[in-house]
């Protein structure tokens, strides 16, 4: 009942994001709300037309644009339309200069953390039941590790596990960011489609990798780990590992059903000879369980020669059994912290592995973040100087394989890798290269 000169009056005090909030309320408000002369007055206090006048009153000054056809020969919501993609272009300038400067040691941009600030990027968990029905998780715990960010969510207010059919992981920017304050959860917000998990026979379809006194631990394939409370076989917490290469895109750059996809990679003309092999690769490996990180290492000028090849794959060997002077500690026992409002607790023998493999112009060739568990082998160690129980840990996707062999020290409380093998797949190489092996 309020006449729409009063509204529009009301509405001419309101900033960008409430605007854009008041418009979703009904049809009328959004007609309102989308009115040139308000948006191109919020225009022009942020961006500086090309010509403009000054016209000074007791109360303010105001920029007024000297062309009256800005606000008569536009369509209604123009200005709107060019606020919020000069906004993004801003936005999109700050986050590419942060990630411009890259680690010699990962091949990945060095300020990621600054970088997902600049875009006020965060990450919610939805939940579909089989009625149809989200339940959005959205309050998360941030890790930030060398070259991946772990995600933790917790509540008491999981629905039940039995009525649940998937897990979409989003990326969510905030569609106008502001950088004085935390983005609100709810403004105009654009999600983003990281990855789809279908949850229905949840632990017979997923990976055990372990357990405590109060929760069992089942990992979905990319990244995504699910604690269930041991009793009541209901959601206690999710874990999401995601590995920084392309994590602003795939956060940002999907559609809210549609994933995005990675550009094809560009092979240099005289790269590859089949018969020569790979060479010259690096590798950054983490493995961290939570707060606590047990190896952070760079290994340089990795190779493959064509006898490496077999059953599909190319074999990397980074730490071999038989040279001792590369075999390497880790600082800690292994397991995986987590928590929920009232409880904490560590998961043994799991942790996250991180692994970079760059190539030998140093450009992100294999790359994911993902929880995995060691297994207690069934052979002893053959090593004279490690006399203990031998533990395995193997990962494996539709890229490759990782197979890592440790030998725990009594005497020490320490664990030694004493082999570190990766198995690419061919499929994988000849993709890249564009080559055949």
């Amino acid at each position: 009942s309020i006449p729409s000169e009063m509204l529009m009056k009301i509405f001419s005090y309101l900033d960008a994001v409430s605007l854009l909030c008041v418009g979703c309320v009904n049809k009328h408000f959004y007609h309102l709300a989308n009115d040139n002369g308000i948006w191109l007055r919020i225009y022009s206090s942020c961006f500086r037309p090309k010509r403009t006048i000054w016209k000074m009153t007791s109360e303010q000054t105001e920029t007024v644009s000297l062309d009256c056809a800005a606000l008569h020969d536009r369509k209604p919501g123009y200005w709107k339309k060019e606020y919020i993609f000069k906004q993004i272009a801003a936005v999109k300038t700050r986050v590419m200069r942060l990630v411009k400067p890259v680690d010699p040691y990962t091949g990945l941009p060095c300020k990621n953390k600054e970088a997902i600030k600049a875009s006020g990027l965060s990450w919610i968990v939805v939940l579909r039941d089989k009625n149809g029905k989200e339940h959005i998780m959205e309050k998360a715990n941030l890790s930030f590790k060398d070259t991946s960010v772990t995600i933790l969510w917790y509540s008491t207010n999981w629905p039940c596990l039995d009525i649940l059919s998937t897990l979409k992981l989003f990326g969510v920017t905030p569609l106008l960011p502001d950088q004085s304050r935390d983005p609100s959860k709810n403004g105009p917000r654009r999600r983003s489609l990281i990855a789809e998990y279908h949850l229905t026979n949840l632990t017979e379809s997923s990976v055990a990798l372990g357990a405590d006194k109060l929760v069992q631990l089942f990992s979905l394939n990319p990244g995504l780990l699910v604690g269930l409370w041991k009793e009541k076989n209901e959601i206690a917490f999710v874990m999401a590992s995601l590995h920084y290469h392309q994590l602003l895109e795939r956060s940002t750059l999907g559609s809210a059903t549609v994933q995005y996809a990675l550009p094809p990679n560009k092979p240099v003309l005289d790269d590859v000879d089949p018969e020569y092999g790979l060479h010259d690769y690096s590798l950054h490996l983490d493995m961290h369980g939570g707060s606590h990180t047990y190896l952070c290492g760079t290994f340089k000028s990795l190779f493959c020669r064509k006898g490496d090849i077999a059953n599909g794959y190319l074999r990397l060997t980074v730490v071999s059994l038989k040279d001792n002077t590369k075999h390497l500690p880790l600082i800690g026992t292994l397991g995986l912290s987590w928590e929920t409002e009232a409880f904490k607790g560590n998961v043994k023998d799991c942790y996250v592995m991180d692994v970079t493999l760059l190539d030998e112009a140093g450009k992100p060739f294999w790359c994911f973040s993902a929880p995995v568990y060691m297994e207690l082998s069934s052979k002893a160690s053959s090593l004279y100087d490690y006399m203990g129980h031998v533990y395995t840990t193997d990962y494996a996707d539709s890229e490759g394989k990782v197979c890592v062999e440790l030998v725990w020290l009594e005497e020490t409380k320490e664990y030694f890798i004493v082999n570190l093998v990766l198995y690419i797949s061919t499929r994988k190489v000849n993709n890249w290269y564009g080559t055949n092996y």
